[in-house]
């Protein structure tokens, strides 16, 4: 069964979302990270697969544990290094969906629809606005995906095309989502996420530390 593997740091302020710190003090930019991140998880917990949160720090550090989810550790090196590490463990089982937490339109139906994608095809993606991807889905490994890729830039998505297509593989392209990472995306947001964000709240329910 295909396991979808939540890549997501820890909501402290100052370390997430700071891209978003001109629109929303630092506080408000960890609470916007961690009402996505929790959306994220009951998105993925919903379609009834597998689901891991895979944390830097380790995610049982700081995430409470949820009837479903398995929490970890992303490990050490750059992304594509952390990446590689999931997508190699996750592999030896069966498929995996690497997906962030700040894409609200993945949801349990994209979830459903890309891990339904991999029963024939080697790989799926959904690409975003901004060039990286918001989901990458593997029934097949083979580090060259994640090494020399120009991560945090706007040809993310296309070099990762690029090298599944060089091995061969099958890809299924799905729809172009919008990711939450400058302060021109909180437009999209539903109303309801940005008041949470603009709260003087505490994040719910939640460890903020070790």
């Amino acid at each position: 069964m295909t396991r979808i593997v939540i890549f997501a740091k820890q909501p402290v302020p100052g370390r997430v979302k700071t891209r978003l710190i001109p629109a929303l003090d630092p506080d408000g930019a960890a609470r916007l990270a961690r009402e996505m991140l929790e959306r994220t998880v009951e998105e993925a917990l919903a379609t009834g697969l597998p689901v891991e949160l895979c944390g830097d720090p380790d995610a049982a550090l700081w995430q409470e544990a949820t009837p479903g989810l398995a929490l970890t550790a992303q490990g050490e090196g750059d992304l594509g290094e952390r990446l590689a590490g999931a997508a190699t463990r996750a592999l030896a089982e069966d498929g995996i969906l690497l997906v962030g937490a700040d894409c609200p339109e993945l949801d349990r139906t994209r979830l459903r629809g890309a891990a339904d994608a991999l029963q024939d095809h080697d790989a799926a993606i959904h690409p975003a606005h901004d060039g990286g991807y918001a989901l990458l889905g593997l029934r097949r490994f083979d580090r060259s995906i994640f090494q020399g890729i120009d991560w945090s830039t706007p040809v993310v998505a296309a070099q990762t095309i690029a090298r599944i297509e060089a091995l061969g593989w099958t890809l299924h392209v799905g729809d172009t989502l919008r990711d939450v990472d400058e302060p021109e995306d909180l437009a999209h947001l539903r109303h309801a996420e940005l008041v949470s964000a603009s709260s003087d709240e505490p994040p719910r329910g939640r460890r903020t530390g070790p």
